[in-house]
């Protein structure tokens, strides 16, 4: 049996890997964003669900294309840019806020129309890593997780998707910005020398070891979280970290990619129209939210537009972090709300919830003793 299954692995990867490359080339053709993102994405979702069962690919890709991002969010958080965060830490909060309440406020309506519990309808909405969600739906009495999981994966697939294309449109411009949070990530090649190889060993050592204890201790996005704080720790310290090749960034792209399009199962959906018309409904609503939020933080806080956005839009901090490096975004700005909102989300979020849902619950149960 084993003979058998080591080459199905291979061969299903081997799949994965040529589609990966064709949707990439393809896209980088059409001179559309984030082709090495959105292109193995979109390849893989579509050969993943034309040829069933036939493609594969390990966790560790996808782990390792999230150090990697890691990495290069990590050294964009000099000293510098960290105390110019602080001072944005009570924007973050109320941001945060802000996005959540409206959230809750889209999950009222979607839950009436679609005829689902408002649990299952604000677990749904909420913009928080899908991982985590989902965990938290699981551990939830009376959720719908399939309603869960669909919610959440078309407001992912409409955020990495929706918005590089505006970030990247005339409407936003692609200006360099950002206090020296750039400098480090803009010059990805011409900052490379073999020289640096020694130091890069020590960071990969660093990085992979912030990974795995990350892990070991129930840290949100570990991957991701873990070597772009060991990254930071170290380049604090003097140590220099290298600016990796345009190719090792597009080749993390890529394996985050492939684990996308291969999450994707649109197949297993009850009541297809209607579910995803509400949760496109949906994610359209939060994403409309997010930028009039990035709006107001304009006139507040002084950030470009695509800054505004990156750092408040509903996505997960490493497609924002890509593409905030990719349009020379405020890098470490975008990272600072994106990870906010994330711990925030990790920790208050799922008591706060469970308080709610006990409280109504309590509330119901008065109602029908009456």
């Amino acid at each position: 049996m084993d003979k058998r299954k080591a080459p199905t692995h291979f061969t299903g990867i081997t799949y994965s890997l040529i589609a990966a490359v064709i949707g990439g080339i393809a896209f980088k053709l059409l001179h559309l964003p984030i082709p090495w993102l959105l292109g193995p994405m979109f390849a893989v979702l579509i050969g993943s669900n034309v040829f069933k069962g036939r493609f594969a690919w390990p966790g560790q890709f996808r782990n390792t294309g999230m150090i990697i991002v890691g990495y290069t969010i990590g050294l964009a958080m000099t000293a510098a840019a960290l105390k110019e965060m602080s001072y944005q830490l009570p924007w973050m909060l109320l941001m945060t806020l802000l996005l959540l309440l409206w959230c809750a406020g889209i999950a009222y309506p979607v839950s009436r129309l679609a005829e689902i519990d408002y649990k299952s309808s604000l677990l749904g909405s909420i913009p928080g890593g899908l991982t985590q969600v989902l965990v938290l739906a699981e551990e939830t009495d009376g959720v719908n997780l399939t309603v869960v999981t669909v919610t959440q994966v078309i407001r992912l697939i409409l955020i990495i998707t929706c918005v590089p294309l505006l970030v990247t449109s005339p409407l936003f411009g692609q200006a360099h910005e950002g206090s020296g949070a750039g400098a480090p990530l803009s010059a990805v090649s011409a900052g490379w020398s073999s020289g640096m190889i020694p130091n890069l060993l020590v960071y990969a050592l660093v990085c992979v070891g912030c990974a795995v204890l990350g892990n070991k201790i129930k840290f949100p996005t570990a991957f991701l979280l873990g070597p772009a704080i060991g990254t930071a720790v170290l380049q604090w310290t003097g140590f220099q970290g290298p600016p990796l090749p345009s190719f090792v960034l597009n080749a993390a792209q890529l394996f985050i990619g492939v684990h996308v399009g291969l999450m994707l199962k649109p197949g297993r959906l009850t009541h297809k129209v209607r579910t995803i018309s509400l949760a496109v409904g949906s994610g359209l609503l939060l994403m409309l939210g997010a930028l009039g939020l990035s709006v107001l933080l304009t006139k507040l806080q002084s950030v470009s537009a695509s800054t505004g956005l990156l750092s408040l839009a509903p996505g997960g901090m490493d497609q924002m972090g890509i593409i905030a490096h990719e349009i020379h975004a405020d890098l470490s700005m975008v990272a600072g709300y994106q990870l906010f909102r994330t711990f925030f989300i990790f920790f208050a979020v799922p008591p706060l919830l469970k308080a709610m849902f006990r409280y109504n619950s309590k509330l119901t149960k008065r109602r029908e003793t009456q």
